[in-house]
């Protein structure tokens, strides 16, 4: 998103942001931004002010004439309750028609957001803010029942999957005909604090916090019945409410398909932990070299954006969706503590025009060597050491601008763990 920002393309920064997060203009100006407190900048001038950025972003997709709608797949002829409108319920839904399932959203108030409503402030946000994400949320073709007192019955097996019914009363709307039940594949109570008595007259278990439910799939012990957010929390951040809509939706859609519900997936990851000051400035070196600015809430221009988006350091992988060490890593179980030992200090080149390269993720595999060789570069790469001390680096005390004068982009194509990486992600 930063980056995307920095290029000025705030169309393709919501697309980024709305992969994750549902509701990001009302984030933006409630959320207590966690991102920002591991923010490695925060250690050298002041973390990048990610949140701030956001909310710019996603105010200004709302102001356009044509704000983002992600694609929705085919639908599934499956059916999934929401009970609840608040955060968690709005977030679920979005991304459950994007996959294709049909959401109706039964909301006991006569609006939908919930506490969204009742624990802001309309300084801390505006109203036609919160119903304009709202609706965002509802273009997409979710079904809305408001004023609606639910009591869910399972019904047994239906065509391979357990199905529900609802039973509504009294509804303000016309019903189908001559209908008071409803029969959907799966349920997700959503309804905060006050979904304990639900669950009690439901017979699911309930604990201090809330629903006894799975954590991770947020399924609870009745097949095809999940909770979220605080009705299995109690208490906790809107952002986190939100989140938890997101990854519930994943595990419904697991379920709904047949597949065992196991949650969102988690990809292998390595990081390298506390850096130094000395590492973070070396870090720095590749952005804008500027204290985080004194920007207003409301004063969030597209020229101050681009120049706070350009003060991120880039200290998130170049290769993340690429590198073939992260790839097989997951498909072998590597756990990168099991020899866990002193870490190398981050390293950068930064001396070719485009390219990057960091020292602390090559594997020597040699392929830039080869290629480099292939090419006809006069300098080109070798390897340099003995042993476990032998490292990829350029001959005869040159730098990276010599040694890769055409072979630049084969080379950054052909490393597999970015290593070598383009310093612009827009080459």
């Amino acid at each position: 998103m930063l980056r995307q920002i920095a290029a000025g393309d705030l169309r393709s920064a919501i697309a980024t942001v709305k992969r994750d997060i549902a509701l990001p203009a009302v984030l933006g100006r409630i959320c207590p931004a966690p991102c920002e407190k591991v923010c490695r900048r925060r250690d050298l001038d002041g973390a990048v002010a990610i949140c701030l950025l956001k909310r710019h972003v996603a105010d200004a997709d709302l102001a356009s004439a044509d704000p983002y709608r992600p694609p929705c797949r085919p639908a599934t002829g499956k059916r999934v309750a929401i009970l609840g409108g608040g955060p968690t319920g709005l977030s679920a839904a979005y991304y459950l028609v994007q996959a294709g399932h049909a959401c109706t959203l039964f909301e006991a108030a006569d609006r939908l957001g919930g506490r969204l409503w009742t624990e802001t402030t309309e300084e801390e946000l505006p109203r036609d803010v919160l119903q304009a994400e709202i609706e965002q949320v509802l273009r997409l073709g979710v079904e809305v029942r408001l004023k609606e007192t639910h009591s869910p019955l399972p019904l047994g097996e239906g065509q391979g999957v357990r199905a529900y019914s609802l039973k509504t009363s009294p509804h303000p709307n016309p019903l189908p005909k001559g209908e008071g039940t409803f029969n959907f594949n799966a349920v997700l109570i959503s309804c905060g604090a006050t979904a304990k008595d639900l669950a009690t007259a439901w017979g699911l278990p309930v604990g201090q916090r809330g629903i006894q439910a799975d954590l991770k799939t947020f399924a609870t012990e009745s097949p095809g019945v999940f909770a979220a957010g605080n009705a299995v929390r109690g208490k906790g951040m809107v952002v986190r409410s939100v989140a938890d809509g997101k990854e519930s939706a994943v595990a419904i859609g697991q379920f709904l398909r047949g597949l065992p519900v196991v949650g969102p997936e988690k990809p292998f990851n390595t990081r390298i932990g506390r850096m130094e000051g000395e590492e973070l400035r070396t870090l720095a070196e590749a952005c804008t070299i500027k204290p985080r600015p004194a920007v207003a809430p409301n004063a969030a221009t597209s020229e101050k954006a681009v120049e706070q988006a350009e003060r991120c350091m880039h200290c998130d992988c170049r290769g993340l969706t690429t590198c073939k060490l992260r790839r097989y890593a997951a498909l072998y179980h590597a756990d990168p503590k099991r020899f866990a030992g002193e870490r190398r200090r981050f390293q950068q080149d930064l001396r070719h025009a485009a390219v990057v390269f960091e020292p602390g993720k090559c594997i020597d595999c040699g392929l830039c060597i080869q290629i480099a060789a292939r090419e006809g570069e006069k300098i080109g790469l070798t390897f340099v050491g003995r042993g476990f001390d032998v490292r990829v680096a350029v001959p005869l005390d040159k730098n990276l601008s010599d040694a890769l004068t055409q072979a630049a982009a084969q080379c950054v194509a052909a490393c597999p763990t970015a290593a070598l990486a383009w310093k612009s992600s827009g080459q």
